[in-house]
C-alpha cells in the first residue's frame, strides 16, 4: 500500500507544518468531545426548566449520550479500518455537528434525549479516528509517547473547563439562546473542523481491517437496552412488573452476546470483543473497576449539579465554578501518579485512590447534613479537593494495570473494550444512582439534602469496592510496548 492510500505501518504520512496542522485538527474534534460529556451537567436545571424535561428524561440526556457511545465505539473503529479514517472522521463530525444542532434547537425533552443518542453514536464514529490517525502521523516511539501525554493534557483541559464553559454559556445566555448555547457552540466549531479536515488529513486506512460484527453490535445493543431502559424508566411507571422482567431477560441476553463473540472469533477472528482477553484476571478485574469507576463519577456529578441547584439554590456559575477545587485535585495527583507513585507504590495508589474518594464522598455527605439549606460553596471546597485527589490517583494509572498482561497483538482490542467499559459504566452509573437519588427524593418530599446523602453514601460505598478489587490486580504495572494509543 503506498502513501497514498495510506499505511498505519511505515512511514508517517505526514511531516512538518503538514503534519502540525492534522493533529491539531483531530485534538479540536477530541477537545469536542470530551468537552461535550462534561459540560452538560451544569445545564441540566436550565434545561428542566425550559422544555419541563422529567427525572427520567434528565438521566437519559446524560445517560444516552454514553451508552450509543458505548455501543458503537469499537465498530466505529472498525468502519475506519476498512473505509478510510479521514473518510469515517468526516462522516463522524457531520454527524457530531448535525446532531448538537438537533440538540440546540430541540422543543421537547423525547427531541433532545433521541438527538443525544445521535450525538452520541456519532462520536463513537469520529473519536477512533483521532486515535487512529494520530497513529499513522506519530510511528516513533518517543515521539507518539510526547502526543499521547499531550493528548491526555487535552482530555484533562477539557475536563476542568466543562463546567466552567457550560455555566458561561449558560449565565450569558448569548442571543438569549440559554442553555442552547452548550451544544450549538459545537456548529461552528464543527464546521471548521470538517473543512480543515478535508484539506489537512492524509487518506489511510488498515491494510488488513477486520470485518464488522453486525450480529455482536446488535446483540450488545439490545442487551444493554434492556437493562438502562427499566432502571431509567422504572421510577416514572411506578416500577412496573414487566421493568423487572425487562432486567433478569438482559442476563440471558448478554450470555447470548458472549457466545456469538466466541463464535465470530472461531470463524474470522473478528469479534467485537476478543475472547481470551477475559482470561487475564487483570483485565478482567481492571474493566470492572474501570465500568465502576466512571459510573460513580457520572452519578455524582449529575447529581452533585441538581442538589447544589435544585436544592440549595445555587446560581449556574456557583454550580460551575465549584467544580474547580475537584478538577484542580485531580490534575495535581494524576500528574504525580503516572510518573512518581505509581512507579515506586505500584497498585497501592489505586488502592490508596479509592478510598480517598469513598472519604470524600462521605464528607460531602456529611457536610451537606451539617450545614443543610445554609451551606455556601466555600464549605463543600475541602472535600471536593480530596475527592479530586482520589480520582486523579485513579484515573491517570489505571489503565496500564488494566492493559499489563494483555498481549501486545491484542492491546488495541483491549484498550477500545476498556474505553467502550468506562462509557457503558458512565450509562449505568447515572440510571443506578438515579435510582437511589430520584428515590429518595420521592419519599421525602424533594428533600434535596439526604437524598444527595444516600447518593454520596451509595457512591462511597461503590468505591470501597473498587479498592479491595485493586488487590486483585498486579502489584506493578509495566507500560505496552507497541501498544495502541487509546
Amino acid at each position: 500500500m503506498d502513501a497514498q492510500q495510506g499505511s498505519p505501518t511505515g512511514r508517517a504520512l505526514l511531516q512538518g507544518r503538514s503534519r502540525r496542522i492534522a493533529v491539531l485538527v483531530v485534538l479540536i474534534a477530541f477537545f469536542m468531545d470530551i468537552l461535550d460529556g462534561t459540560i452538560v451537567n451544569v445545564a441540566i436545571p436550565a434545561i428542566q426548566g425550559s422544555i419541563g424535561a422529567d427525572f427520567a428524561s434528565v438521566q437519559w440526556i446524560v445517560a444516552g449520550y454514553a451508552l450509543t457511545f458505548a455501543l458503537f465505539l469499537i465498530p466505529g473503529g472498525r468502519l475506519g479500518d476498512i473505509y478510510g479514517y479521514k473518510t469515517m472522521f468526516l462522516i463522524g463530525m457531520a454527524g457530531f455537528t448535525i446532531a448538537s444542532a438537533f440538540c440546540g434547537f430541540s422543543t421537547t425533552a423525547n427531541g433532545l434525549v433521541f438527538a443525544r443518542l445521535f450525538q452520541g453514536a456519532a462520536a463513537a464514529i469520529m473519536v477512533p479516528q483521532i486515535m487512529s490517525t494520530i497513529q499513522i502521523l506519530y510511528v516513533d516511539p518517543k515521539e507518539r509517547q510526547h502526543i499521547s501525554a499531550f493528548y491526555g493534557a487535552i482530555a484533562g483541559l477539557a475536563s476542568v473547563l466543562g463546567p466552567i464553559i457550560g455555566a458561561l454559556l449558560v449565565a450569558g445566555s448569548l442571543f438569549g439562546l440559554g442553555w442552547r448555547m452548550i451544544f450549538l457552540v459545537n456548529v461552528p466549531v464543527g464546521i471548521f473542523a470538517l473543512v480543515a479536515a478535508w484539506f489537512a488529513l492524509p487518506s489511510a486506512k488498515s491494510p488488513h481491517p477486520l470485518k464488522l460484527d453486525l450480529l455482536g453490535t446488535a446483540l450488545a445493543l439490545i442487551a444493554m437496552s434492556m437493562l438502562a431502559f427499566p432502571l431509567i424508566q422504572g421510577r416514572e411507571f411506578g416500577w412496573p412488573t414487566w421493568g423487572f422482567v425487562m432486567i433478569a431477560l438482559s442476563v440471558p441476553m448478554f450470555v447470548l452476546f458472549a457466545w456469538s463473540q466466541r463464535r465470530r472469533d472461531a470463524i474470522d477472528g473478528s469479534p467485537l470483543v476478543v475472547p481470551s482477553l477475559f482470561g487475564y484476571r487483570s483485565f478482567l478485574v481492571g474493566i470492572l473497576i474501570c465500568g465502576t469507576f466512571f459510573g460513580v463519577v457520572g452519578g455524582f456529578f449529575l447529581t452533585q449539579s441538581l442538589y447544589m441547584q435544585l436544592g440549595m439554590g445555587f446560581s449556574v456559575m456557583e454550580a460551575g465554578l465549584t467544580g474547580i477545587p475537584f478538577s484542580l485535585g485531580v490534575s495535581v495527583a494524576a500528574g504525580l501518579s503516572g510518573p512518581i507513585l505509581v512507579p515506586r507504590f505500584g497498585r497501592l495508589v489505586l488502592t490508596v485512590g479509592a478510598f480517598t474518594l469513598a472519604a470524600a464522598l462521605v464528607a460531602l455527605g456529611l457536610t451537606a447534613g451539617h450545614f443543610g439549606k445554609a451551606i455556601t460553596p466555600w464549605e463543600l471546597i475541602p472535600s471536593l479537593i480530596l475527592g479530586g485527589i482520589g480520582m486523579g490517583l485513579i484515573v491517570a494509572p489505571v489503565f496500564n494495570f488494566v492493559l499489563v498482561d494483555v498481549p501486545v497483538r491484542h492491546a488495541g482490542s483491549a484498550s477500545g473494550v476498556v474505553s467502550a467499559m468506562g462509557q457503558v459504566g458512565t450509562a449505568l452509573g447515572v440510571a443506578i444512582t438515579g435510582v437511589v437519588f430520584f428515590g429518595r427524593l420521592a419519599v421525602t418530599d424533594n428533600d434535596y439534602v439526604s437524598a444527595f446523602q444516600w447518593g454520596t453514601g451509595f457512591a462511597a460505598l461503590a468505591m470501597v469496592g473498587i479498592g479491595l478489587l485493586t488487590f486483585l490486580l498486579p502489584r506493578y504495572a509495566r507500560p505496552q510496548e507497541g501498544a495502541a494509543l487509546h
